[in-house]
């Protein structure tokens, strides 16, 4: 598939710039899980650790998540093609939900790494239809732009949610895995509800609509590039941030003397990233409609890499805050790019369920693998190696961009 097959001109229609109204109901429930899945993040590995485990098994934890999102993706792409996005997404959130509930009583460390697992099975659920549903209701001409609503929206509630989290924690370490349960019930609720109307109309729709698949994907150098990114960004941004940074922070300024303890340190390093990624999302990401998908995705992959690098080498606590910060910034750059790239290969109205759910997987296989290895290098060598080859797998995806041809052509924007 080459760039000129993407649908960039397929309609006179997709000038309009302004969101459609079934596409800012999803933008509203991201921001909804969002909130939930920033409380538990800087919580979940000390929360895990307290079962007496170390920091091998802490990522075990963050990687098993990520393990039955791999598993369970194809399944996923399948269910989204033949029931439709919204009652895979719908039911995926709830799975997850459930897990959370489940997760908040864990009464050991092998039955929280299970309820984690089940968990990953609802998360590529509703991640993939998601994902899924906005490639096929985005208008070609502003997919920069819905894609970067949709991640400023994840990442404004991730902002909030891991400051929320050290702050519930004072009620024990139960509530803030409860609170986000209550988060997914709704978000689920809101979809359910407000998009009824398009529900039923997909239904009607759905046999007659076009399939991108993943062979003809495949010959497109770009989509190519897409899973070896995805695979890189997965490692680092998903697994090593969420499971490594949020130790790293409490373990290594213990008794720094700094304003803050280290454990709230940890929800401050993890805001600072939402923050630098919230920054450039809102005043960047729409920009790769007339600038092109592959300028965002390597300046983005570069300072990411370069920055998560050097985190290891953060001598005092506001070094590594403000590490975190560029890092968010580089992170906002790609991920709207990127998803945005994956939008124009499916193409305006096809159903890309299995194009879709085979990007998800190259990025939770970097989620597994990434916390797994680094994990490793923590317990054998330190935090600066395991950060160090993490910012060098960044690098990976810059390269990958750099050198594949850009999914929006010239001129194809009025933005």
């Amino acid at each position: 598939m080459s760039p000129k097959g993407t649908g960039i001109a397929e309609d006179d229609s997709s000038r309009e710039k302004a969101i459609p109204r079934e596409l800012k109901v999803m933008i509203l429930a991201a921001f909804i899980i969002a909130i939930g899945y920033g409380i538990i993040t800087p919580i979940l590995p000390q929360y895990t650790a307290d079962f007496g485990v170390g920091a091998f098994a802490v990522s075990a934890v963050i990687s098993a998540f990520g393990v039955f999102r791999l598993i369970f993706a194809p399944l996923a792409g399948k269910l989204t093609q033949r029931l439709g996005e919204n009652p895979v997404y719908v039911v995926g959130i709830l799975i997850v939900a459930v897990s959370m509930f489940a997760t908040a009583f864990a009464p050991s460390y092998e039955l929280l790494l299970i309820f984690r697992s089940v968990g990953g099975i609802g998360s590529t659920f509703f991640t993939v239809s998601a994902m899924a549903y906005i490639a096929r209701k985005s208008p070609p001409r502003i997919r920069g732009r819905v894609a970067g609503a949709y991640a400023s929206s994840f990442m404004i509630g991730s902002l909030t949610g891991p400051l929320m989290g050290s702050l519930l924690v004072a009620f024990g370490q139960r509530v803030p895995f409860l609170v986000y349960g209550f988060a997914l019930v709704a978000a689920a609720a809101v979809v359910a509800v407000m998009l009824r109307a398009s529900r039923i109309e997909d239904r009607r729709t759905k046999d007659t609509r076009e399939f991108a698949t993943v062979s003809k994907a495949w010959a497109d150098p770009s989509y190519r590039a897409a899973l070896a990114a995805g695979f890189v960004n997965g490692w680092t941004s998903l697994g090593v941030r969420n499971s490594l940074v949020p130790l790293f922070a409490a373990a290594a300024f213990t008794g720094g003397a700094w304003f803050l303890e280290s454990e709230q340190l940890a929800g401050v390093v993890l805001t600072a990233f939402a923050a630098g990624n919230v920054a450039v999302v809102l005043t960047l990401a729409k920009r790769s409609d007339s600038w092109g998908r592959r300028p965002p995705l390597i300046v983005g992959f570069s300072v990411a890499g370069v920055t998560t690098a050097c985190l290891g080498l953060a001598p005092e606590p506001w070094i590594l805050v403000l590490l975190s910060l560029i890092a968010g910034a580089g992170t906002g750059l790609l991920v709207p790019a990127q998803q945005a790239a994956v939008a124009d290969i499916v193409g305006e109205g096809r159903n890309g369920g299995s194009v879709i759910s085979t990007f998800q997987m190259t990025q939770d296989l970097g989620a597994i693998v990434g916390p797994l290895v680094a994990g490793l290098l923590v317990d054998q060598v330190g935090y600066v190696w395991a950060f160090g080859l993490s910012g060098l797998i960044m690098l990976v995806g810059a390269a990958a961009w750099a050198a594949a041809p850009d999914t929006l052509p010239r001129g194809a924007s009025t933005v």
